[in-house]
């Protein structure tokens, strides 16, 4: 009798242990996902950057307007951003995107400039490759969560303190299909 109930207490051990192990795992993959969104948007930052500057060789006055709007809006470069900060670089990030393509468009020399076009391709390939952490982001926040809230890890999770996370905020800017 004594044997079952040690090697019971024993199962119980491994599987806590086990379970722990696995909470933290996933914690820490949230954590990475979102420090890589962060790197991503700060390279989108740099290569808007470098159009701010680009863009004062053509037109002085939206420049500068460009450049307080840029520096007004400087993005969250912490070691462990919060969703927080990701949603609102991200907001930032689109602001200032917008204002440049909008400059862009009232100057056809500076659309054709070589260097403008290398730029807003990075500019676009960063965008791609934060949609894509976002997805990861999001995704690892899912497993966390079922591990969180399902029976019997629920049991493991609360006894440890680990909560559920916050999944990163949908893009509302794109809810209708465009028009064929």
């Amino acid at each position: 009798m004594t044997l079952i109930l040690i090697l019971v207490l024993a199962a119980i051990v491994l599987w806590v242990v086990k379970t722990q192990n696995l909470l933290v795992k996933l914690d820490e993959m949230c954590k990475n996902a979102l420090k890589q969104i962060n790197v991503q948007q700060v390279s989108r930052y740099d290569a808007i950057a470098a159009l701010v500057k680009l863009t004062r060789e053509y037109a002085s006055f939206e420049s500068e307007t460009l450049q307080k709007v840029v520096e007004a809006r400087k993005i969250t470069t912490s070691a462990s951003p919060t969703v927080e900060d990701i949603n609102w670089n991200e907001a930032a990030l689109k602001e200032v995107s917008a204002k440049l393509i909008a400059i862009a468009e009232q100057y056809p020399d500076l659309k054709s400039n070589q260097q403008y076009t290398k730029t807003m391709d990075e500019i676009t390939r960063y965008e791609e490759n934060v949609r894509l952490s976002r997805m990861t982001f999001n995704d690892t926040v899912t497993k966390f969560n079922q591990q969180v809230r399902m029976f019997p890890g629920s049991l493991v999770a609360s006894l440890l303190h680990f909560a559920p996370k916050e999944y990163l905020a949908e893009d509302t800017t794109k809810t209708e299909y465009p028009a064929i």
